[in-house]
């Protein structure tokens, strides 16, 4: 069977390689050690045979139940020896906060047809993973879940906003999102880029203006880290990159792997590393938690396109198989979508590794939900 190592791959450019993204001048933060989670991952090309081998859970300190499955029923690990972390009850508590959170931050006030826009969006439902990592990174460092709630709120603003203008004709021209018609089809295309715009800027206000019991530096530290996940060099940067890649046929893995660090891993580890920062970690610790971060957030863009091709529009809850119409290249049309599922599992292991030597109990949240965002079904 011919093989190929994908650490050989990546050349020039891996976001990985990067010690750090650029941060404001007087606010140093150490550098990182250079890791790069293709170095090891040998796969068969997508051309070769199937491989046999199964998947096999993570393991991990705590057990945890760690796998959503279609249903959204939760399968606990069978060692029963093991104290178990109850991920779904701690998904529903802290999803239900962020919903109470972000409800209030932004009520129905003058003009309504805008604020109407923005909150058909902001509290349409969804999964609420990046400000639950946000929250469970402060929580890890020490922090409280108060002391984060501002970023953690502005986290999803920015995703929705992100979301709202993917779904726009100019953009992916998508009719369906989170199993509701987007947000230009029920207030128009110009509402909707307002939408967005309004809470783009509200976010970073949010922050600035919510978050008690930090120290200042902290959290204009916080804002620049958000304002460079988000910019020209971050999640726009990406979808520049998605968007003038459409239908070439030249496409090589380091080029995919820039625009999913960029477009989806960049907001994801923002929020990691914003409610490590908050929570008052050490420069060390925020930096294990960037690292924790850039794996799942690379993680959860390569289960998003296994799952673009292989589950339905009702499963999914918005247009399946769009990347395939668009003729977008995704990691399942490179390598092929066991070897996908294979590259998946490699940086859930390699995530979950930062983690250790942290207190098993507080990690057990972010465990769990580099696990759900693995195994997830929509």
């Amino acid at each position: 069977m011919t093989s190929v190592n994908l650490g050989s791959w990546v050349q020039s450019y891996s976001i990985f390689n990067e010690a750090s993204r650029s941060r404001s001048r007087s606010i140093p933060i150490p550098r990182s050690p250079v890791f790069n989670p293709l170095r090891t991952l040998t796969l068969p090309l997508a051309s070769s045979s199937s491989s046999n081998t199964k998947r096999r859970p993570v393991c991990s300190v705590p057990s945890i139940y760690s796998v959503l499955t279609k249903e959204d029923t939760l399968k606990e690990e069978q060692d029963p020896q093991k104290p178990s972390f109850d991920f779904k009850s701690y998904m529903l508590t802290k999803a239900d906060a962020v919903n109470q959170a972000l409800d209030a931050a932004v009520p129905l006030r003058e003009p309504l047809k805008i604020h109407e826009a923005m909150r058909y969006s902001l509290l349409a439902g969804g999964k609420r993973v990046r400000p639950v990592l946000c929250l469970a990174a402060c929580e890890l460092v020490g922090g409280q879940e108060s002391t984060a709630m501002p970023a953690a709120c502005a986290v999803e603003m920015i995703h929705t906003m992100s979301l709202i203008h993917d779904d726009l004709p100019c953009m992916d021209n998508d009719d369906l999102r989170r199993g509701k018609p987007t947000n230009h089809k029920v207030f128009g295309e110009e509402i909707a880029v307002l939408a967005g715009d309004a809470l783009l800027s509200f976010s970073f206000e949010h922050i600035a203006v919510s978050t008690v019991g930090v120290a200042p530096a902290r959290i204009v530290r916080a804002i620049g880290e958000l304002a460079n996940a988000i910019g020209s060099e971050g999640l726009v940067a990406g979808q520049v990159v998605d968007i003038n890649s459409e239908g070439l046929t030249d496409v090589r893995l380091e080029h995919l792997e820039f625009i999913h660090v960029h477009k989806t891993a960049a907001l994801l580890e923002a929020a990691v590393v914003l409610g490590g920062i908050l929570g008052g970690g050490s420069d060390e610790a925020v930096e294990r938690l960037r690292k924790f971060a850039r794996y799942i957030g690379l993680l959860f863009q390569v289960v998003d396109d296994i799952l673009d091709v292989t589950k339905s529009s009702k499963e999914l809850g918005k247009t399946a198989g769009k990347d395939l119409l668009a003729d977008k290249v995704t990691y399942p049309k490179l390598i092929g979508i066991e070897k996908s599922r294979e590259f998946a599992e490699k940086l859930l292991n390699d995530a979950v590794e930062q983690l250790r030597g942290f207190d098993p109990a507080k990690a057990a949240p972010l465990i769990a939900l580099a696990n759900y965002i693995a195994y997830r079904q929509n």
